[in-house]
């Protein structure tokens, strides 16, 4: 490969964060487990929190969990909590943080509804299939995750205007990505309830950075406190952070996504989310023979994975608008 570097080897990731005890919200309160709603019986959007569904994602669940032991309430419309791949998430290993993401597959690429109505079963097919009737029932939800190589945090909108929308108000973070998501199957946000343009549902991922970072709790905490206030659905002295001073907003939109075709994709440097590559065919990663440059000039580089695997989004390239 010459001066280019090779696939990357999994690093041994530091933890600096601990699983929370997610024990009282195990049982939920709505026949689902690990669902809880809070109503407030006054009239208003049904908003939906939701975390684990990477069941190594732990940022997410001591957020949520946070704001349950403060006391959050909705003063208008309902408040729902979720904490998904229960199962993935207790078999979480400090040593080995890498292994739960998911049990059977990937739970954020099954929400197709040919896939759900199909006949196959794993784990995460049976849960989404669990919960499917729940997020039927939600206006607006915002889905909890981080990031496993350094990245930007940012908000991915999916392709709906309304989901750019929703990100821009949200503020935090403040770079807002639109895209189709990926090759190998839709996420929660590309369930048709939230992606199809003429409903007036919308979802949003949140990749508020590393994942077992405090600072990426610091960043989930701060885009549900966003959320809240923007769609006037909590007190003005709820337990949320305080707003942060106006950001600008930068808007992406994905050009194209780059999934790996070989077991042998490999950037040409270490990049990180976020970077910026100023020139147009700019050579940037090699999948096998072929070469991977860049489409345009300053091209974003979204969540860049050192160490894709065959079938897998390598990256995303971006063009702000």
């Amino acid at each position: 490969m010459g001066p280019f570097t090779s696939p990357a080897a999994l690093p041994e990731f530091k933890v600096s964060i601990w699983p929370p005890d997610i024990s009282p919200w195990l049982a939920g309160n709505t026949g689902i487990g690990g669902v809880t709603t809070l109503d407030s019986v006054r009239s208003g959007p049904h908003v939906a929190l939701l975390c684990l569904i990477h069941g190594n994602e732990l940022a997410g669940a001591i957020a949520l969990d946070r704001l349950l032991r403060a006391g959050l309430v909705p003063t208008r419309g309902k408040l729902s909590f979720g904490f998904l791949n229960l199962e993935a998430f207790s078999r979480f290993d400090r040593s080995r943080p890498t292994a739960s993401r998911f049990v059977d597959e990937d739970m954020n690429r099954v929400w197709d509804r040919a896939i759900l109505d199909g006949p196959r079963h794993s784990i995460e097919l049976d849960r989404a299939r669990e919960i499917r009737g729940f997020i039927d029932t939600v206006d607006v939800v915002l889905d909890l995750h981080s990031m496993l190589w350094p990245s930007e945090a940012l908000i991915l909108s999916g392709v709906p205007a309304k989901g750019r929308i929703l990100a821009a108000a949200i503020g935090t973070p403040a770079l807002v990505v639109a895209d189709h998501g990926h090759v190998n199957g839709r996420r929660l946000i590309d369930y048709p309830r939230f992606a199809d343009p003429a409903t007036p549902f919308a979802g949003c991922l949140v990749e508020a950075g590393q994942h077992w970072e405090q600072s990426t709790v610091d960043t989930l905490l701060a885009s549900v406190a966003g959320l809240l206030r923007h769609l006037g659905v909590v007190a003005p002295d709820a337990p949320l952070p305080p707003a942060p001073g106006p950001t600008p907003t930068r808007v992406a939109r994905v050009t194209i996504a780059v999934t790996a075709a070989t077991s042998n994709f490999c950037f040409v440097q270490t990049y990180h989310g976020g970077d910026i590559i100023a020139q147009r065919d700019t050579l940037i990663a090699m999948d096998g023979e072929t070469e991977i440059r860049t489409p345009h000039d300053d091209c974003l580089l979204v969540m860049p994975s050192l160490r894709p695997s065959r079938g897998h989004t390598a990256v995303r390239l971006g063009r702000f608008e």
